[in-house]
């Protein structure tokens, strides 16, 4: 009875070490995290800014290399790191039309209110 116990724990150990050992991935991959990205978006500062902003063309290349993600760009657009840049949600998601990207996520909802 003793063995049945003691391996009863040694099984619930396993599984329990396995669970919490399972990294799972944010919104931009298990590499990296919103805050950490938003700094690729330094091009895009004041476009993200001022809605009659330039957008740069390094702007533009980002926003298309991230926007292969979407749910990864609104995270780092709405990231504290973008907060605290000074970057306006509502204007920023504006940036890929102003890109002209062509494949841009038309219709993804970002955050509680924009809409790209």
């Amino acid at each position: 009875m003793e063995g049945c116990v003691k391996l009863l724990c040694l099984v619930g150990f396993v599984v329990l070490v396995s669970i919490a050992g399972v990294d799972s991935a944010g919104e931009c991959g298990k590499s990296t995290t919103p805050d950490n990205e938003a700094i690729k978006l330094v091009p895009c500062a004041n476009a993200a800014k001022d809605e009659n902003a330039r957008v740069s063309q390094s702007c533009c290349a980002q926003v298309k290399k991230m926007g292969q993600n979407p749910s990864c760009l609104c995270a780092v657009l709405l990231s504290n790191t973008a907060k605290m840049a000074g970057v306006k949600p509502q204007i920023a998601v504006t940036i890929p039309k102003r890109c002209n990207l062509a494949n841009r996520p038309v219709g993804y909802k970002c955050g509680l209110s924009g809409i790209w």
